[in-house]
């Protein structure tokens, strides 16, 4: 399967396809979703949200050297009602976490230049709805705001691999002895502006050495089935004059915290084993 396996906007999507890909590869794109001028303003808004970040104490998560992850307001970036009312974007959500989806988490991630390769890793432990009953129950969707290359430390996926379990071990870093499965199945993506990808944050993966002068930031959204648990990771917070301002039929999506006034985010998701890089 390509990256970009769907083409839209303006075209139905099948759920077999969004099923199969999902539950099969964990990877599923739609390729020029958006136009060029819609993403250089998310990654100006991201480039102004990550400069006020670093300037207030535990505003930015490191996940590696010099790669870094920051949970924002939805209502600070621009364009949070065409992402989350684009119809590829509600197909996958309906097709996989079925009506009652919500969004619980709006954050982006930035390698900047020297990232160092991450281990193989998934982004939280896999739950009982996955390893036993078989059913993905959370989604993360990724928009890139530059075109990527291979320099630029892309991620690397290592495709059906959000089935696997390793009892008794660190829940989301697989085994050394599991290394060569993920490096036999290894797929590099190389998202364009425009792009948007869809996957299961259980497929087994890791971002690569960033040896550009440039950064990659890329916006991040999840999304949960009613029986998932990761809104508890997450502070997604709207004002009550943005959230009054919403169509119902996205307020009744979100699973958010509706304030007079915003506050920082508080993020609570530190993954330690990403802390140092690796360099296997």
């Amino acid at each position: 399967m390509n990256f970009a396996n769907f083409r839209g906007p303006g075209m139905a999507y099948d759920v077999a396809d969004i099923m199969g890909g999902l539950y099969g590869e964990g990877i599923i794109a739609c390729e020029g979703a958006f136009a060029h001028d819609w993403v250089e303003r998310l990654g100006a808004d991201i480039a102004t949200l990550f400069a006020e970040a670093r300037e207030r104490p535990g505003g930015v998560l490191a996940r590696g050297p010099n790669r870094y992850y920051v949970e924002i307001h939805p209502e600070r970036v621009h364009g949070f009602l065409d992402l989350v009312t684009h119809p590829w974007v509600v197909a996958v959500c309906q097709a996989v976490l079925g009506p009652d989806y919500k969004v619980v988490e709006a954050g982006f991630d930035i390698p900047g230049p020297g990232a160092m390769r991450q281990p193989w890793h998934r982004d939280f432990a896999a739950p009982p709805e996955t390893l036993v009953g078989r059913r993905l129950n959370s989604l993360a969707f990724n928009i890139t705001t530059v075109d990527v290359t291979d320099d630029m430390g892309p991620l690397e996926i290592a495709p059906g691999t959000q089935w696997d379990a390793w009892p008794g071990a660190d829940p989301m870093f697989p085994p050394p002895a599991l290394a060569p499965r993920y490096e036999a199945r290894r797929q590099r993506k190389l998202p364009q502006m425009g792009d948007i990808s869809a996957r299961s944050a259980l497929t087994i993966h890791r971002g690569t050495e960033n040896r550009s002068a440039r950064a990659r930031p890329v916006f991040v959204l999840g999304v949960d089935a009613p029986d998932a648990r990761n809104a508890d990771k997450h502070d997604l917070q709207l004002s009550a004059d943005f959230h009054a301002r919403l169509p119902d039929a996205v307020r009744r999506h979100l699973a958010c915290r509706v304030v007079d006034r915003l506050t920082p985010v508080v993020q609570a998701h530190t993954i330690e084993g990403l802390l140092m890089g690796s360099k296997g």
